[in-house]
């Protein structure tokens, strides 16, 4: 059964012309971050690649990894426009900004025909978890419910040395599935060497729980059930410029009106990203030191 990745760079758009940091070469041969997402989905077998992407970036996208990538793995594009909007609604005359990352997901609907990963374009995520989202997705589930995994990585992994950050903090039970996501703001290690998040230091995080980066493994018929919620969005958020329809809610919809069950898929791996300008060296370094240990080659695409 073949598998396809999803990745989800329609947000790079309105950055594109002006330098984008997650665009930026960390590889010693102008390797971009998604590049190695790529590379590890493709040895862990997802035979596809789709770049859900606005369409007046796409000769640019081309040129800066689309063309490359082509020659070693299947490529499709998507295009997320504020237009591609269900039978019957319009956009509002004010919208400027994207519906949000459930939004994309709804835009794959006639291209992405089969189980998917879908990640974000600027996370660096490592091998473990593409590995164990492939797996799940060959794997048989049962056709009743539309069965969900998503890679959990352990919190202290994905902090940065140079600012707070905001992470989805897992809930699961005792078999690992997953009940609830709560979007938690302004998580960051304070001089006690403690985790805490919020304004002030009352609220204290376990540096071992999971969290969410958003990679998420899915069945196709998912598609179809998030095209649904997208339309019950729609009546409710419509008039509203700034309302964004995000993939784990209509998650957490799916799961708490027993739906969908969503497996937890521990990775291990240190995540990597550029939240702050002050990450470039950090992450360059890290890519650095997984070359030198032979994790990746330094010409990644021979």
């Amino acid at each position: 059964m073949g598998c396809t990745l999803v990745i989800m760079a329609a947000g790079l758009g309105s950055r594109f012309k002006g330098g984008i940091k997650q665009l930026e070469p960390f590889g010693p041969n102008g390797e971009i971050i998604m590049d190695y997402s790529i590379y590890d989905a493709v040895e862990a077998g997802f035979d596809k690649v789709v770049f859900i992407i606005r369409e007046d970036i796409r000769k640019a996208f081309d040129e800066m990894i689309g063309n490359r990538i082509s020659k070693y793995v299947k490529v499709d594009y998507v295009y997320q426009e504020l237009t591609c909007l269900p039978e019957g609604f319009s956009l509002p005359e004010d919208r400027v900004k994207p519906w949000g990352h459930g939004h994309a997901v709804c835009c794959c609907k006639g291209v992405v025909n089969e189980p998917f990963a879908v990640i974000n374009a600027d996370d660096f995520y490592g091998k473990e978890a593409f590995v164990k989202l492939h797996d799940f997705l060959v794997e048989d589930h049962d056709d009743d419910k539309i069965s969900l995994a998503m890679a959990g990585f352990v919190l202290k992994n994905t902090l940065s040395d140079f600012g707070s950050v905001n992470r989805g903090v897992c809930k699961i039970d005792e078999n690992n599935m997953l009940e609830d996501v709560v979007e938690t703001y302004n998580i960051r290690r304070e001089a006690d060497g403690k985790v805490y998040s919020g304004e002030n230091e009352s609220n204290e995080l376990s540096e071992n729980c999971y969290v969410s980066m958003n990679m998420w493994g899915c069945p196709v018929k998912f598609i179809d059930r998030i095209n649904e919620l997208f339309v019950e969005f729609l009546k409710k958020n419509q008039n509203n410029i700034k309302a964004e329809f995000l993939l784990p809610e209509g998650i957490d919809y799916m799961i708490k009106h027993g739906e969908a069950t969503c497996e937890l898929l521990e990775s291990n791996d240190k995540w990597f990203g550029v939240t702050y300008a002050e990450d470039k060296p950090s992450v360059k370094n890290a890519i650095a030191k997984l070359i030198e240990d032979g994790v990746y080659p330094e010409k990644l695409w021979k």
